[in-house]
């Protein structure tokens, strides 16, 4: 498929899960150009090989300013202008009210708040006109899981920004969407800080609930990233889409 042909992209925390499955499938749509980052260099190389001559790996923290300059100067280098940029980098870590501490808080702000906004501004003036800003958010944005307060906050700050950057950027002709996967099976889960059984439990408890019985897939995802960042998706901003069970809504 050519739905993104000629386009130029940006997929932050790209090394596994639901970022290299977005890369991947910019490129399955002809994507003239995708630049991964990702913190771990190791991964980022061997997710970029895999990928072929159209993936480029820049490695660097979202919550590290400077990284997100290298990046945009070597796209500005390199291309000059970008299509679509999917501020995807963020993790989760569950902690209870009366066990919060401030690294727990800090790290989590950082990452998935901060990150989102530096991403986002840092390739601003690189976008053309057209361009779309993928933003993802979660299911837990607008649910209230015990032991994910912080964490929820932060996704639903994430949603918030969608709103409220598609009015900023609404005489720009840049559209900005947010995708809020509910479960989704990724290499994520293991860096939790939680056993294999209450991961295990936690995909049983979400099967249960989801609409086909399973939780979801990283390449589910993808797709919906994929025509967001399409011209199919000219008519659209401000939207949250949902993927939850193998189920895509707004």
């Amino acid at each position: 498929m050519s739905r993104l042909k000629d386009k130029t992209a940006i997929v932050t925390g790209a090394n596994s899960g639901i970022g290299l499955a977005t890369a991947k499938a910019f490129l399955d749509e002809g994507a003239a150009r995708v630049y991964l980052t990702g913190r771990r260099k190791a991964e980022l190389d061997a997710a970029v090989s895999a990928l072929g001559s159209r993936a480029v790996a820049v490695q660097g923290d979202v919550t590290n300013p400077a990284d997100l300059d290298r990046l945009v100067d070597l796209v500005k280098t390199e291309v000059g202008h970008v299509d679509v940029v999917f501020a995807n980098a963020g993790f989760a870590k569950p902690a209870p009210l009366g066990n919060l501490t401030e690294q727990h808080v800090d790290d989590l702000l950082n990452t998935n708040v901060k990150g989102v906004i530096w991403t986002v501004q840092k390739t601003l003036p690189l976008i053309r006109s057209g361009g779309s800003i993928i933003l993802r958010g979660s299911i837990v944005g607008s649910k209230g899981f015990n032991g994910w307060s912080i964490y929820s906050a932060t996704k639903a700050a994430v949603r918030s920004f969608a709103r409220t950057w598609a009015s900023d950027l609404k005489g720009q002709n840049i559209r900005v969407n947010v995708v809020s996967p509910g479960v989704i099976e990724t290499p994520g889960h293991d860096k939790m800080g939680i056993s294999k059984d209450e991961v295990s439990g936690f995909f049983g408890f979400a099967a249960s609930v989801a609409p086909l019985a399973r939780i979801g897939r990283d390449d589910e995802v993808a797709r919906v990233a994929a025509f967001l960042a399409s011209d199919d998706s000219s008519f659209v901003t401000g939207s949250e889409y949902f993927v939850d069970g193998g189920i895509a809504q707004i």
